[in-house]
Parts: structure tokens; sequence; C-alpha cells
């Protein structure tokens, strides 16, 4: 920070000592807590959460392990969608380039943010050969802000003005509120002024002005955990292993290495960005020409299912594929609301929720695609 004294910080960690992706790939403000035992089952975790005796970041779900067939939908899954997913990162990155300009330096939210910002930081460098790139994973928590000493580092490091915050989709917007309240706080405590514009993938709840795409459709790697995100776990944070000089933690999972996807998800989309690369441009000026003013029209779609249901918090309520794939895979589910009933791309949630005895409704006005809905363990 300008006229504070510099600390030293922690630093940086990287694969392959943490994390399956290769080490220029993202350098992890995380500490390295692979060693202490943080899982807990995922009914006892959840009735310790909504009971209000725990944070959801102070303990870890167990990871699910998908069986076979699963897996083979991944596959399938990730087959499709590549070229949409690659001509969504193209069409973000560029958007970004076009309106910050190439001194960037690109800060994903660990973890769903990072293989999108892998994937960015791919696509500008394919692009532009020169171009160096750098990326950084942090932590971010729902009611306790982003990590100040990972910003801490950012500044030290780099001009903030070129940091560029990077997250997968938006589902009602709660993190993009998040990191844009954090920041406000960061400087009001006598920290610089980091951009809050983040940069998603897809933004089907209109809640920020950078994006691939406004669809509300099937991220690849919101199907699985770990096995897609580097085998980094979600991050932690515990003030019993987290002190203040500390960033927030994460373990890596090397136990999961046979079942990791994390570098085939990676290089699947990128060997798309050849066959989008002409529609590009036009897709980019679409986006500028359009009104991307945020309407949070997720958030007030989500508030009149809450209101339908009887559902006591918003929390309980998780719009869009990706945040619907979440609760399946590491919540305690009460239902999934569809808006069609056999739409391809929920075939994934469909075995998911099959499993787990999850009961789907259909319903044809949904805002979203489709949508988790958390069980209340104290009603």
């Amino acid at each position: 920070m300008t006229g504070a004294t510099v600390r030293v910080l922690p630093a940086p960690l990287h694969g392959p000592e943490f994390g399956s992706y290769a080490a220029d790939d993202v350098s992890w403000l995380l500490k390295n807590l692979s060693d202490v035992a943080l899982e807990a089952d995922v009914a006892e975790r959840e009735r310790k959460i909504q009971a209000g005796a725990a944070h959801y970041a102070e303990s870890l779900p167990i990871e699910y392990q998908p069986d076979a067939s699963y897996r083979a939908l991944f596959d399938d899954v990730l087959v499709a969608s590549a070229e949409r997913l690659a001509l969504a990162v193209a069409t973000v990155s560029e958007l970004v380039v076009a309106e910050r300009g190439e001194d960037i330096v690109l800060v994903s939210l660990a973890r769903a943010g990072t293989p999108i910002g892998i994937l960015m930081r791919r696509w500008l460098q394919a692009r532009r050969p020169s171009l160096m790139v750098p990326h950084y994973a942090v932590s971010i928590v729902r009611d306790r802000g982003i990590d100040g000493v990972a910003l801490e580092y950012l500044a030290q490091h780099h001009d903030p003005d070129t940091i560029v915050f990077v997250d997968g989709w938006t589902g009602k917007g709660a993190i993009a509120r998040e990191l844009a309240a954090a920041l406000d706080d960061y400087r009001a405590a006598g920290g610089p002024r980091f951009d809050s514009d983040l940069a998603v993938l897809a933004d089907p709840g209109h809640c920020v002005r950078t994006y691939g795409t406004r669809d509300d459709f099937l991220i690849a790697s919101a199907c699985l955990n770990s096995t897609v995100s580097g085998l980094i776990s979600r991050t932690v944070l515990n003030e019993a292993l987290i002190g203040i000089e500390d960033f927030h933690g994460a373990k890596f999972y090397r136990e999961l290495a046979d079942d990791d996807v994390s570098k085939h998800f990676l290089d699947t989309v990128s060997e798309a960005f050849g066959a989008v690369r002409e529609r590009v441009d036009a897709q980019v000026a679409a986006v500028r020409a359009s009104d991307r003013t945020p309407t949070w029209t997720g958030w007030a779609s989500v508030e009149e299912v809450r209101r339908q249901y009887g559902i006591s918090s918003v929390n309980f309520v998780k719009p869009g594929v990706g945040e619907t794939t979440r609760v399946l895979l590491r919540r305690v589910p009460w239902r999934v609301l569809l808006r069609e009933a056999d739409a391809p791309e929920h075939a994934h949630i469909r075995m998911l929720a099959a499993a787990r005895g999850v009961p789907l409704e259909v319903v044809g006005d949904l805002a979203y695609s489709c949508m988790g809905l958390i069980k209340d363990v104290h009603r």
C-alpha cells in the first residue's frame, strides 16, 4: 500500500507441488492445508451451517466422486459444448482487452473461476504471442469478503488498475456483490482501489457488465469438483488455521490424480479456439453494442421462487446450471426446478438427482434454465 511499510507476505503456490495445473497456468494465493482433516459428512455439515454453529468456509464437504456413467456423460458434455465454451472464453477475453487494454493481470476467484482464468490467458496469448498475462487465484468467501492478504500481495507486485477479477458464472449475483463490497472496504481501510467489474464466462443473472454470454448454459467444469479444478478443494477460512498474515487456505487432493480431468478440460476447449476464431470479433461487437447494465433480474426471480416455495432464505435458492449442479454435488438438496423436462444439457442434473433421490419439478416460466433448492434441515 502507498505510504505503508512493505511487509513480507507468503509466497504463491504452484503446480505440481500444489495442484495439477502447470506452474505457469496459475499462481495460487492460498495456504496449503493438504495435511489437515477438514472434510465433514455433508448432512452433518449442513445442519451446523444452517444452525449458525459453523460457517460453510470453515470446513469442506467430502468430495463427491461420480461413477463411470457420470464420467462418460461429462466427456460427452465437454465435446458437445467445447465450441460454445471457446466462443464465450474468447468473447469475454477480447471484451476485457477492448476496455482495459493489454496490460492486465487476471485474478480468478478460486476455485470455479480458475479454469476460466487459465482459458482466458491461453486465448489472449494464442492471439497475441508476445503478450504475457499473469494469472493468480484468490479466495472470496460469502459474508467474509475477499482475502485481504492476497489483495496486499497483488498491490505489492502489480498496478491495482491492471487487476481483472474473473469467475466462471453468476447465479443470483451474491459473489459479485460480495466482491464490490469487499473492495470498497479494503479501499476505506487505506488500501488501493481495485476495479470490482467482475469478468465471467456466463452471466444469466444479469449481475455484471463483462461476460462472454448471458445464456444459462452448461459450463462443463461445473459438472465436477476438484477433479476438473486442478485437484484443489474449495477455499477455507478457519481462524484456527488461517492467521492474520496468511492467505486463505485450500487442500490439494493428490490422491485423486487418477480421476483428474483438469488438463483434459482445458485442452479440449483450447483446441476449439480455431473453430470459433472467425466469429469472435462480431460477437464482441454485439456485446459492446448491447445494454450491459446489470439489472439483477436473477436476484428478483430468486426472491419470487423463495416466496412461492416458502423458503426461509435466498441462500437456499441456487439458480442456474452451475449452481444447481453444486447443490447436488455438495449440499443437501430438497428439489430441483427445471424449465424443460428433457433439456439435453440437464442430463447430468437428472442423473445426480436420481442418484440422490431428489425430486424434479418442471416450471415452464422459470427465469433460469434450472434452480437447485437446498433442504432446510431444521424445518
